[in-house]
């Protein structure tokens, strides 16, 4: 009898529970289509490409390749179209400056539909933070930028140069093109140890590199993840095959984290090494984190620090990884505008081998052509937003609050009702008589507004610096059989990597009038 009730408890538990499922199931598939229908009204007045009746625009993409499809679309819808991954999220993707300067001179949150997929790897830290505590962090964080804390970073930015171009001469031997993208990448990653964190010299390690390659991973993973509907749901995605690699990189890449916060936290507790961080000229990233406090005395918890440091590590290497190398590319694309950068850095540099401070404001070609390849290759090719409150546009059109706005970058930088000839490289774009008659919202590699990027100047001086050592040594040319294929993966990276011909160059070869 016993053995009987307890079959039919177990078989009306498994039916409640299967109805509990079918229940819960039935919610959530109607909240998904009473906020699709929220979203899709709200677009109504914005005309866009025909949509698949399950994927959205993403198969579409997937096939044609997102940028070039997003570019051709901006030319058959001026200001902006819609945009859907999948049915159920929607974005209004914009790259009209006007458009941009509605939305983004305000400060509204990053959309969570994109942003949280990155909490597991990244944390909340400044990226995905909104309100008064993404304000607070900004506070806490902007003093780790300061003029004085930046001008010792020349000689180091140089130290991590040099050692890339001593392993690119060996290369160069071999008279072949090679992907100069994964070098790129671990001499940035060296750089932001030693300038952010006080990493000694000594070259990246077995556990550096494993950091490395997983940041890779994870930045690949979700920008799949975003062009994905099937992934948007966390309780699914953590059962894919993709989702488990995301969780093993996210491992790989807290480890690493981990292990730097402690190694510093414990140089903290002896005597001696406070004594040498307290006699630095400066403190660098980790040391004004595990120092800051708010207006109450309060510092930042262990999880915040780690979001942080996880955020800044990720954004403040990858990032630069990407600018550098496609403006090496564009150099070897334009060999008349490398070697007029060639002639103005050593112009400013005269007899001496070594960068100062103030030459960094001297190269100013150099500078225009940099902005010019953040302008056709923008190290982060889209952002998003979601509105908290609604936006009126230029052209009387709306958007109510609750909305989700995507500002297309790489659209934006090659608009030709803004750009004329976008494809052009064209350095003179950004001499000040032009960049004083141009929309200020018509260039923003580095975003915009209240949110823009806080760590620009750092990433700027180190483009400079890397990019004028670059080309004192080498010559760029192009291997016209392996030409890059770029390639969104969160910041700008290429499907086939960047494969280029580098010819080392003696002292003062090659000179000729620009």
């Amino acid at each position: 009898m016993v053995p009987v009730l307890l079959s039919l408890s177990v078989s009306c538990l498994g039916l409640w529970a299967s109805g509990l499922i079918l229940v819960l199931g039935f919610l959530k598939l109607l909240s998904l289509l009473l906020r699709r229908q929220k979203l899709a009204r709200a677009m109504d007045s914005f005309p866009g490409p025909p949509t698949h009746w399950l994927f959205g625009h993403s198969l579409e993409i997937q096939q044609t390749g997102s940028l070039d499809k997003v570019v051709s679309w901006a030319h058959q819808f001026p200001y902006a179209h819609p945009l859907w991954y999948g049915q159920f999220v929607g974005f209004l993707n914009i790259y009209e400056p006007d458009y941009a300067k509605a939305v983004y001179s305000r400060g509204d949150p990053k959309a969570p539909d994109v942003y949280d997929f990155l909490l597991q790897w990244i944390g909340k830290g400044l990226l995905v933070l909104h309100g008064p505590k993404w304000f607070q962090h900004r506070k806490l964080l902007t003093p780790g930028f300061h003029y004085d804390v930046l001008k010792p970073y020349v000689a180091l930015f140089a130290d991590s140069t040099r050692a890339m171009l001593d392993k690119w001469e060996e290369k160069a031997r071999e008279n072949k093109s090679f992907d100069i993208f994964c070098d790129v990448g671990h001499m940035a990653l060296d750089t932001l140890m030693k300038c952010t964190f006080g990493k000694a010299d000594t070259g990246l390690g077995h556990r550096d590199s494993s950091y490395y390659q997983a940041v890779g991973e994870l930045t690949l993973l979700t920008q799949q993840r975003i062009e994905s509907f099937q992934y948007h749901n966390d309780f699914i995605y953590w059962l894919t095959l993709h989702g488990r690699r995301f969780l093993r990189a996210c491992r790989v890449a807290h480890d690493h984290t981990d292990q730097v916060i402690r190694e510093r936290k414990a140089d903290l507790q002896d005597e001696k090494e406070q004594e040498k961080i307290q006699n630095r000229r400066h403190l660098d990233f980790l040391d004004i984190l595990l120092g800051a406090r708010d207006e109450d005395g309060i510092k930042l918890s262990d999880a915040e620090l780690r979001a942080e440091v996880d955020t800044f590590m990720f954004e403040g290497h990858d990032t630069t990884t990407s600018g550098i190398s496609w403006f090496l590319y564009c150099m070897a694309l334009y060999p008349e505008h490398q070697q007029c950068c060639r002639e103005e850095v050593r112009e400013v540099l005269g007899d001496r081998d070594s960068f100062q401070w103030d030459d960094l404001g001297k190269m100013t070609y150099l500078t225009m052509c940099i902005k010019e390849s953040f302008r056709i290759y923008p190290p982060v090719p889209q952002v998003f937003r979601q509105l908290s409150k609604p936006v009126s546009f230029v052209d009387g059109r709306s958007l109510p609050a609750g909305s989700l706005v995507s500002l297309h970058i790489y659209a934006l930088h090659r608009n030709s009702a803004v750009w004329p000839d976008p494809e052009v490289f064209d350095p003179l774009r950004f001499s000040s008589e032009n960049v004083a008659r141009r929309h200020p919202f018509a260039f923003i590699p580095f975003s915009a507004g209240p949110r823009n990027c806080i760590g620009q100047q750092f990433a700027m001086n180190e483009m400079k610096v890397v990019t004028a050592l670059c080309l004192l040594r080498f010559e760029f040319a192009l291997d016209p059989l392996r030409l890059p294929v770029p390639l969104p993966q969160l910041v700008l990276r290429s499907r086939n990597g960047i494969h280029l011909h580098l010819k080392p160059l003696g002292p003062g070869s090659g000179k000729q009038l620009c």
